[in-house]
Parts: C-alpha cells; structure tokens; sequence
C-alpha cells in the first residue's frame, strides 16, 4: 500500500484512527468526507491500512466509527457505510453518521439503514455533533464534535511516517543483518568466507537505524509521561497504537543483530589481516627463498686482487641493500604477528605463531648467509691488502739487492747492512701476517658448508682455496729467493766492511809507524852519562825497535788481506795502493833512524867504557904509564862520536832529519866533552907524576 505518499499528499485524510476511546473503550475509527468527489479505493486503501495497526487485544474491544457527513451528501455517505461491512467486518460495533445541518430526508436515510442493519452487523445512527457526547465521552472528542480533546493529526502522521520507516528500514536491515549473521556461523570456513563476502555491507548504515529508532522511542516515551501538547495524558492503549513496544523489540532485535554483525566483522577483519599477513610472509618467504638465494649462489669467489674483492664487495652491499627492504618488511610482520598474539585469540595462536616461526627460520638464515658472506669477502680483502703490501716489500727488497754495493765507507756499508735486516724482519713479518690471514679464510671457506647456498659449492670452494694456497707459496719462494740474496749480499758486506776495517787499520799502522819514527828523531836523543846508562838506553831502544817492527809486521798482513779480500769481492781497494808504500817508506827511514841510532850508542858504550877504565886506574901502576895510546884512542872515538851528532840522518829520497834539537844535540855533546876533559887530564897527569900528589 502506498499509504506514505497518500498521506503525504492529502491535505485532509479520507479516514484516520485517532487517539480517541467510546464508553466501551474501543478505538474510534473517523471518516471525514469531503465536498469533492470522495474515491472509494482509496478510502479503502486508507482503512485497511488504518485497521492494520492496531493490535489483536485493541480489535477486540471493537471500533465504533464517526463518519462526517456534514460536508458530504447522503449517496456517499451511504456508499462509505456499506463500504465498512468488507473492509471493518466484525469488529465494528457503532457506526455513528454526523448529520449535517441541512438535513437529508430522514425517512429516506433512516429507511435504508433500518433495511440493512441485519446485512451490515452493526448498529449505524444518524447524530448531530453536539449529540455525539451521548455515546462517547467528550473528553474523547475534538472540538469539532463538542469535545475536549486536542488531536494533531499532522503531528501524528508525521510520528507514523517516521515509525513506518524505522520499521522498513530495520526489518530490512534486520533479515540483511540475520541472513550475514547466519551465513557466519553455518558451513564450512569456505562457505561461511563466500556468505560473507556476499552479504558483508548491508543497504543501510545500522548506527543510523539504530540512533533513528531510539530518538522515535525517546519521542514517544517522552509524549507517554508528558502527555500531548494540549496537556492530556495518553492512556497505556495509546502506546499500543503509536507502536512503542514494536519499536523497543525492533531495537532490541537490531541491537543484538548489530552486536552479532559487529562481531562478525571482527572476526572477518582479523581473518582478512590474518590472510594479509600469511600474504606478505609467504611473498617474503618466497623472495628470500628464490631471488634472494639466488643471487647468493651466483656470488661464490673471493677475488683474486684487491679490487677484485673490492667490486665483490659492491655487488654484495647491493644485494644486501635489497634484502634490507625484505627484512623491513620483516619486521613489521613480526611487530604485526606480535600484537595478534598479544590479543589473545586461541584459534590463531597456532597458525600465527607457525607464521612467525616460519617467517623467522627463513629471514635468520638468510641474513647469516648475508653476514657470513660479508665476512668471507672482508677476510678475502685483508688477505689481498696483505699479499700486495707483502709484494711490495718484496719487490723493494729485490731491487735493494740488484743494485751493486758502492758504499763509500764501513760506516755507510753497516747502515746499509742494518737497513737490509730490517726490510728482511720486514718482509718475514708480512708473510706471517699473510699466513694467518690465509688460515683465517681457509678455515672460513671450510666452515662454508653446502646448505650455506642451497647447493655444494665444493669445486668453487676448491678453487678459492688453490687461489689462497697459490698466492701464500708464491710469496714463500720469493722471500726465498730474497732471503738467499740477502745472504749472499750479506757476506759480501760484511767482506767489505773487514776490508774497510783493514785498509783502515793498514792507514793506522803506517801512521802508528810514523809517530815510533818521530818519537825516535825526537824525544831518543841522549846517550848516557855513563857506560851503564848508555847501556840501558841501548837496552831500551833495541825494545822500541821490536814495537815498530810488530807496528810494521801488523801493517803488512793488513795489506795482504786486504789483497785477499779484494780477490774475493772481484774489486780493486781504493787505499791499500798508496798504503803499502807508504808503510815501506817509513819502515825504510825509520829502519836508518834506528840504525844511526844503535850505533851513536855503541859508539858511546864504546867511549864509556874506555873512558871509565882510564880514569878509574890508579897512578901509581907502572902499566898507566905504557897506554898512552889508549888515551889517544879514546880521544878520537869521543871527537867521532861528537861528530856523528852533529850530522843529520839521510833517507834514500834524499831527505835529511836531525835527532832532537840543536839544544838537546848540544846537551848530549856537553856530556861527552866533559868526560873527554876528564880523560885528557889524566894524561896529564900520568906525563908529569912528579907533580902530582895523592889528594889530586
């Protein structure tokens, strides 16, 4: 029935059930007829409808219905009468017929309804308005029928319009509701999931149901406590009639419905993340597990250089900078999962925590492949870095040795020799380095085991290891080859520095044999002041002539290893050419120096001991007198021996040296004068003896 629009569009209602109540306390049921032309369908329409509300208890108690004639004529009023026995049967009881003033023929009208009173079941009057009071009480009438009852039967149309949309629209959102509702608790998961998703929105929002029917339930509590507008109190049938107790139980319907719906909502959204979540792992499980592994097996060297590993190491950050992506998508999983297992729901604890699980193995072990990758190639590079600095300091080693030696002196030679040390510590340090190095990587790749890629990476892992082994035997038989040169080089070196050492102690030598040949000229210049001492001088000179030849011994055998050396170093010495003459040129005047010497002092011991046995005889012996000769002798071997003072000593190129001084010559000489008086007054004396007496 289209009684919304009808209502809506009609000023005046063909018919309406008010509020009002007869003596029986039956509803009332008012016709209004019109001057215009009356339609019968839609009165009946409108009755049907009116007649459907009220409830089964209120229909018993009857209806008595008013219709108002007083702007109508007899034939429509009659058509409406008759028209109640189909559409109000039984439950009519007193049909009152407003008469207008201008009355119809009251025989006409009171003989037809007298007629049909059997036929129509009812009891139909016709009654003036102010008559109306007689059958129902004015309290119960509006002023239009003498009464005192206010009624606003636009205020009412309007409640009922909104009460018939409230009900549409819950009784609608109510099977929607029931019908998702039921579809989630029947089934299997998979049909339950298909109902859902079928039937998951409903046609209309259920909060603005909801707040619709509670603000019509607020407004007809509100009308039942505080009565109308006119200040009259409803009775309890007035609630039945505006459909208080439809709209509770509509809401208690919906409430329960919508409690349910909310539920399973959230049920279907926790699935939905649930299924979003198992999405996302599997994509990151899959990624990890296929591409990502992938580009982990095609990555197995180690480089076979510095910047071999160096790239390795680029393509590795790559590699690893996609997975940091995965990994962060990781990690909000695992934030997500954790929160769903914070929330507490048993039914998922199980495949929640087999996600995390699952989630968890594959991301570890892909990131401790990523780590133990990251390490081999760092341990790959260190070996490298070390292999090169290794390298160079072999090469700088062998070029140190290839260069010929041209040191200047020993000094220069044994710095030389010590710098040559330190770079052979050097070069061992270096290779032990590098062999810890290469032990470290070979233990890494032998902990390398086959699950680390997903396939056996033996014949990669033998090729990085004959990589290793190769480059750390290399390096073993270059220092080798080095440490051999540097022995060689070594003892030539160390040759080299005798050979300093002995052209320098051969230069030693000569100038030692210098300062004995200068010492001789200038500090043994006495002769003895008597046979004894003179002796003793001698005694001591023939001493300081075995120091000078040990002196020149010394030198010589210097010289002559220094020939052998230089024999053996296949060089020529840079000293010992001018060295030898000059230790044969000093030997030689020292050789006469000597000589002159030993014999100025034989001639003094010589003159001495002549000199002494004269003086020392007495006068009295006979045989004094017969040795005058003797005293001549010892005269000239005195002149000689001041002569020979006097005269500098030769040397084969010419060169003339004097002993002393002309003051320390002249001293000596005193001495030899002064005993040549000594012997030439005892000449005297022996000539004339007569003269001479005991004390003289």
């Amino acid at each position: 029935f289209n009684i919304h629009f009808f209502f809506l569009n009609c000023t005046f209602p063909e018919a309406f059930l008010s509020l009002w109540k007869d003596r029986r306390s039956g509803l009332i049921l008012t016709i209004p007829l019109c001057l215009e032309q009356t339609s019968m369908d839609e009165l009946s329409v409108t009755l049907d409808y009116l007649l459907s509300i009220p409830s089964e208890k209120c229909k018993a108690r009857g209806f008595t219905v008013i219709v108002d004639g007083r702007k109508s004529q007899w034939n429509v009023v009659k058509t409406v009468v008759l028209m109640l026995q189909n559409v109000v049967p039984a439950e009519v009881s007193l049909v009152c017929v407003v008469k207008p003033d201008e009355f119809w023929d009251k025989k006409v009208t009171h003989f037809c309804f007298w007629k049909e009173k059997d036929r129509l079941g009812f009891e139909v009057i016709l009654v003036s308005a102010n008559k109306l009071t007689r059958y129902i009480e004015p309290c119960q009438l509006t002023e239009d029928f003498g009464g005192t009852l206010t009624y606003d039967h636009m205020d009412w149309l309007n409640k009922r319009l909104v009460f018939e949309k409230f009900t549409k629209e819950s009784t609608s959102l109510l099977d929607e509701l029931a019908l998702i509702n039921n579809g989630s608790d029947k089934g299997t998961q998979q049909e339950k999931e298909r109902s859902i998703d079928m039937n998951f929105l409903p046609s209309v929002d259920p909060e603005t149901v909801l707040q619709t029917g509670h603000e019509l339930l607020s407004e007809l509590q509100q009308r039942r406590f505080n009565g109308s507008d006119g200040g009259v109190s409803w009775s309890p049938m007035d609630d039945e009639l505006l459909a208080q107790p439809q709209v509770m139980k509509l809401l208690d319907s919906l409430r329960e419905q919508y409690t349910r719906y909310q539920e399973v909502c959230r049920q279907r959204s926790k699935r939905t993340q649930l299924e979003e979540i198992q999405q996302k792992v599997m994509q990151v499980v899959n990624w990890l597990e296929g591409p990502g592994s992938e580009q982990l097996r095609t990555q197995w060297g180690i480089g076979d250089s510095i910047r071999a590993s160096q790239a390795l190491q680029q393509k590795h950050e790559e590699i690893e900078s996609q997975h940091s992506e995965w990994f962060a998508v990781y990690v909000e999983l695992n934030q997500q999962i954790a929160a769903l297992l914070n929330a507490g729901d048993e039914e998922d604890l199980v495949e929640l925590k087999a996600l995390q699980q699952q989630l968890s193995d594959v991301c570890y072990r892909q990131a401790s492949q990523l780590e133990f990758r990251q390490n081999l190639l760092q341990a790959a590079l260190e070996f490298h870095s070390v292999a090169q600095d290794l390298s160079q300091q072999l090469d700088g080693l062998l070029g140190m040795l290839c260069v010929d030696v041209a040191p200047a002196d020993g000094a220069s030679i044994q710095q030389t020799l010590k710098l040559l040390e330190e770079k052979l510590k050097s070069v061992d340090l270096g290779l032990q380095g590098l062999r810890e190095k290469g032990q470290s990587l070979l233990d890494q790749i032998s902990n390398q085991a086959s699950w680390a890629y997903g396939k056996d990476v033996t014949i990669e892992n033998k090729e990085n290891v004959d990589h290793i082994q190769g480059v750390m035997e290399d390096m073993q038989l270059r220092k080798q080859r080095c440490e051999d040169m540097v022995d060689v080089r070594r003892l030539k070196m160390l040759q080299m520095v005798q050979l300093f050492k002995c052209e320098e102690d051969a230069a030693q030598a000569v100038e030692w044999l210098s300062e004995l040949l200068d010492a001789l000229l200038k500090t043994h210049i006495r002769l003895g002041d008597d046979a004894q001492e003179t002796k003793v001088l001698l005694e001591k000179h023939r001493k300081f002539v075995d120091v000078a030849q040990s002196t020149y011994d010394y030198g010589r055998q210097l010289l002559q290893a220094t020939v052998v050396l230089c024999q053996s170093l296949r060089c020529t010495s840079r000293s010992s050419g001018d060295t030898l003459p000059r230790l044969n040129r000093v030997w030689k005047q020292f050789t006469i120096t000597s000589e002159e010497r030993v014999h100025r002092l034989e001639t003094a011991v010589a003159f001495h001991l002549s000199a002494e046995k004269i003086l020392q005889e007495c006068p009295e012996q006979p045989e004094a007198f017969n040795e005058m000769e003797r005293f001549d002798e010892i005269e000239a071997v005195g002149k000689s021996l001041l002569d020979r003072l006097t005269v500098p000593v030769v040397y084969p190129d010419g060169s003339e040296q004097y002993f002393g001084s002309p003051s320390d010559m002249a001293s000596a000489a005193e001495h030899i004068r002064e005993k040549m008086k000594l012997v030439s007054l005892k000449k005297q004396q022996l000539r004339q003896p007569e003269a001479t007496t005991p004390e003289s």
